[in-house]
């Protein structure tokens, strides 16, 4: 009787395995998708223009979910200010691609950007310097984010701010770089921000080559973010990291310096929300203020809280659900999206606290 019964059990799959399967099977359909969009328009399994850019979106969006999952899932950082993270290293980018535009100087490149012409600047300002070099321009949208979540992390978790004050100070920021980068005497395009991006790497943009060429440079970048953060949640800062997250005055009297760990973790969640700015300028064309609305910082942690958050693949299927959602809802009823996110992100609190994924598990651990 006992032997019969434990049959099932041994064949019961795995929610780990299952997982994983799923997630290797949506990046092989991913990896696709330019490879389709290259088939006659009138093929079965044509994918259009739309499917292809969107798609690479939705990709840059997931490393964006990954990096609020690493600080909030594990560490309990509930950071309402990754939008800004994301939209300085779009902007980094921005500046790379806009000092690719207009006549050409001495040394090959422009001299001003083109809305610097109309506003009538006579000479590139100081920050702008070195963005002519795509490198440089890399660099800085990793090293820009990482260094304001470093500054904004040791103040507050030197002071022990946590909770909702963390999450409020986090928003202001975002708030005040928003109303920043909407002044014209910034030097970053007002309200207009940047757009109209001719080439990058010697690769004319707005061709299909230079889509599907963004497209493979996100999904790479997804998966080693991805590698990454699997990497550190399974090294021993990670199971410091979920210490602090359920009980930091005990880690502390254990002698943990709980600012540091906090702090390194924040950075790097910081600097892959930058990564995730700078492939999205290119791949949708424009950067603008717009993006440092603490409207979307709270949209992009209802993605993980959606799909799972402390459960990586959880962060991608956040991402990638609500996003479809939106896009689908938005084409025919855009008025209704923002009660449909609210109305979702209440019934995963009541009826889902584990995120889409947590259904996989059935009680079992993570």
């Amino acid at each position: 009787m006992s032997a019969s019964l434990s049959v099932p059990q041994r064949l019961r799959p795995d929610p780990r395995t299952l997982l994983r399967g799923l997630l290797l099977a949506g990046l092989a359909v991913l990896a696709l998708l330019p490879v389709l969009n290259r088939l006659p328009p009138d093929a079965a399994l044509y994918v259009s223009d739309f499917t292809v850019s969107v798609s690479g979106k939705w990709i840059c969006y997931a490393i964006l979910a990954l990096a609020i999952d690493l600080a909030w899932g594990y560490a309990g950082i509930l950071s309402l200010g990754h939008g800004a993270f994301f939209a300085l290293g779009g902007y980094a980018i921005g500046m790379h691609l806009m000092r690719l535009i207009g006549p050409r100087g001495v040394y090959g490149h422009p001299v001003l950007p083109d809305f610097m012409v109309f506003l009538g600047w006579t000479e590139l300002p100081w920050y702008w310097w070195g963005f002519s070099s795509f490198p440089f321009a890399f660099t800085m949208a990793l090293v820009v984010p990482g260094l304001l979540a470093g500054l904004v992390g040791y103040l507050a978790f030197r002071s022990r701010i946590t909770g909702v004050y963390l999450s409020i100070i986090t928003q202001a920021m975002t708030y005040a770089l928003m109303l920043a980068f909407f002044r014209n005497d910034m030097g970053f395009g007002g309200n207009n921000g940047f757009t109209d991006f001719k080439e990058l790497l010697g690769l004319r943009l707005n061709t299909a080559e230079a889509r599907a060429a963004l497209f493979y440079a996100a999904l790479l970048a997804l998966a080693g973010a991805l590698l990454l953060c699997r990497h550190v949640t399974r090294s021993k800062l990670g199971r410091v990291l979920v210490a602090v997250r359920d009980a930091e005055s005990r880690v502390r009297f254990l002698g943990y310096d709980t600012v540091r760990v906090k702090l390194s973790v924040f950075v790097l969640s910081a600097m892959l929300a930058g990564l995730a700015g700078a492939l999205y300028t290119p791949l949708v064309g424009i950067i603008n203020p717009g993006e440092f609305s603490p409207g979307n910082s709270i949209e992009a942690v209802v993605w993980v809280a959606v799909g799972g958050r402390g459960t990586l693949v959880g962060a991608l299927v956040g991402a990638f659900s609500v996003n479809a959602i939106k896009t689908w809802l938005t084409s025919f009823a855009p008025d209704l999206w923002l009660f449909v996110l609210g109305g979702l992100f209440v019934a995963v609190t009541l009826f889902l606290p584990r995120g889409l994924v947590g259904l996989l598990h059935k009680g079992e651990g993570k």
